[in-house]
């Protein structure tokens, strides 16, 4: 009985680890939405907070 729990176990963690290397769709998009310069996520169409000036 334990060897079955423990044989399920297993199979669960390996069917988890198939859908965690699954690529996410929207990755590129996110990424893409990062500025070049500071690596912050930019949020709506505007400029970066980096590149405005105080």
């Amino acid at each position: 009985m334990v060897v079955k729990i423990v044989t399920f176990f297993l199979i669960g963690m390996a069917v988890l680890a198939m859908f965690g290397k699954l690529k996410v769709p929207g990755h590129k998009r996110l990424a893409s939405a990062k500025c070049r310069k500071c690596g912050r996520f930019k949020i709506g169409k505007g400029p970066c907070p980096c590149s405005k000036k105080g």
